[in-house]
């Protein structure tokens, strides 16, 4: 109902004595064209029908509307389309786009139908519960949806690469109210959860909920047991990366029991800085009056060492420094590894093979920006746990986009944000009839081409051509009619 607030007309200055006027009624319109690209990427991988089967469903078929296929599909959509908040989905729900990846008829069955679900049947499937309830909600299971990500991660490779660094990282997510496993963070002087993640690469493979108050590295044995039994992968190509939150004992002693490899930040102390005492010295020497201080770089210097802590590692372990000295300071870092010498020289492991780890952050924040992983507003641990798993799907979802559909273009390294606005954000008109939907998108979209090439790669890669039979040549003992049906 239009309000003082919200006129139902919109008035603009004149342009050529012609009054400009503007108004919410032009009918079957949206402004998220892209979203077919999105449903045809979800064919390929077969994303939301997989998430979908990790959610067992009690309720009686005869009154459901949504399936929890649907459900998840509107889901996922709506947050790589920027969507965040149920209420979104009141209005949402009568966007004939929307409806078409989830495969919903878009002819008014009544004044008040809708093809898409609204906030409340939203609700009630992230506010699931542990066992299946036959009038309200579906139940979730934890384990399922923890190894589909892994699983989709594996189908994404047609062969195992040759090494696949698995990156862990735990990250803060605010609370703003009284929220079932809230703890008060000092470092952050708020409450907080502290959920882990994991990516190799662009990959998302895990994204739990946890409480703020254990380490960073609790539960790390556990999870990368499971990630790495459960890619499948030979031993050694599944080398982890973290910072020092993660370089303990029990985790570095499971990665050399399981031939597994691992590069950890090491928080620096006395006796690690007495180490590298020489080479400080000459970094900081080299500062004053070499080539590298013209250039506005640091000084830096390398050492490779045997290392073992006092009380807390069993044995010595192999460690690389950092001696840096800039802006007149001294800057010295340490990571410790598995990694033998001859696989990766002190300087080229840590600036090119740890540093990259920064790449992980990266990514956390862009799920967390852009995807609305933090966005844990529930009263319960387990809705807060759900609200992630979408936002993961709905990564795994761009991420496909990308890497299949957009390949070798100016949208190969770009963000889900720049993806969303660029490619997903378009405007279109709808017009449905007896036999066709035609979706007719703005002419003047400076990206058409972009969509064009990724509509034909997702396209192909959703069909496949068929594999061509190879007959068999007749050999000096095969008759033709024998060789005809493959026979000796």
């Amino acid at each position: 109902m239009p309000t003082e607030c919200s006129p139902g007309l919109f008035e603009f200055a004149r342009v050529e004595s012609r009054a400009v006027v503007a108004s919410f009624d032009g009918g079957r319109l949206t402004s998220d064209a892209g979203a077919l690209l999105l449903g045809v990427a979800d064919r390929v991988i077969d994303l939301t029908r997989r998430l979908a089967g990790c959610f067992s469903d009690a309720r009686d078929p005869s009154p459901i509307e949504h399936e929890v296929g649907t459900l998840v599909m509107q889901r996922v959509v709506g947050i790589a389309l920027g969507y965040e908040d149920l209420l979104d989905h009141d209005t949402l729900r009568h966007d004939p786009v929307l409806a078409t990846p989830a495969g919903k008829p878009l002819a008014r069955r009544r004044p008040d139908w809708a093809p898409l679900a609204g906030k409340s049947t939203l609700n009630r499937l992230e506010l699931s519960r542990d066992e299946p309830t036959r009038h309200a909600r579906p139940a979730a299971d934890t384990a399922a949806t923890g190894a589909l990500f892994v699983d989709l991660f594996r189908d994404a490779h047609a062969r195992p690469p040759r090494q696949a660094t698995l990156d862990l990282d735990a990250t803060d997510d605010p609370l703003h109210g009284s929220q079932a496993g809230r703890f008060f963070h000092g470092c952050y002087d708020s409450d907080r959860t502290l959920p882990p993640c994991v990516f190799c690469g662009r990959h998302l493979l895990a994204a739990k909920l946890r409480r703020a108050d254990t380490g960073a590295s609790a539960g790390a044995v556990d999870e990368a047991a499971r990630l790495v039994a459960r890619a499948r992968w030979p031993r050694g190509r599944v080398p982890l990366r973290a910072d020092s939150g993660f370089a303990r004992e029990a985790l570095m002693t499971w990665c050399e029991a399981h031939r597994v490899g691992f590069l950890f930040g090491l928080a620096r102390n006395e006796r690690l800085s007495a180490e590298i005492g020489t080479e400080m010295a000459q970094a900081r020497a080299g500062s004053g009056h070499c080539p590298e201080r013209a250039s506005g770089r640091p000084a830096r210097r390398f050492r490779d060492f045997a290392w073992r802590t006092l009380k807390s590692w069993r044995r010595a372990r192999r460690v690389i420094a950092k001696a840096e000295w800039t802006n007149g300071k001294p800057n010295p870092r340490f990571v410790v590894t598995s990694l033998r010498r001859r696989e990766a020289a002190a300087r080229h492991l840590y600036e090119a093979i740890y540093c990259a780890r920064g790449k992980a952050e990266n990514r956390i924040k862009e799920c967390q920006l852009d995807l609305f992983a933090d966005r844990t507003s529930a009263g319960t641990m387990r809705a807060n746990q759900i609200r992630p798993w979408f936002a993961s799907a709905a990564c795994v979802l761009l991420c496909a986009l990308r890497r299949i559909g957009l390949a070798h273009t100016g949208f190969a390294a770009a963000t889900c944000a720049a993806i969303r606005q660029k490619l997903l954000k378009i405007g279109a008109l709808v017009r449905v009839s007896v036999r066709r939907v035609h979706i007719a998108m703005a002419s003047a979209c400076p990206w058409r081409d972009e969509f064009a090439l990724a509509h034909a790669r997702l396209r192909r890669a959703a069909n496949p051509p068929p594999r061509p039979r190879h007959r068999r040549t007749p050999g000096p003992h095969t008759t033709p009619h024998n060789a005809a049906r493959g026979e000796p």
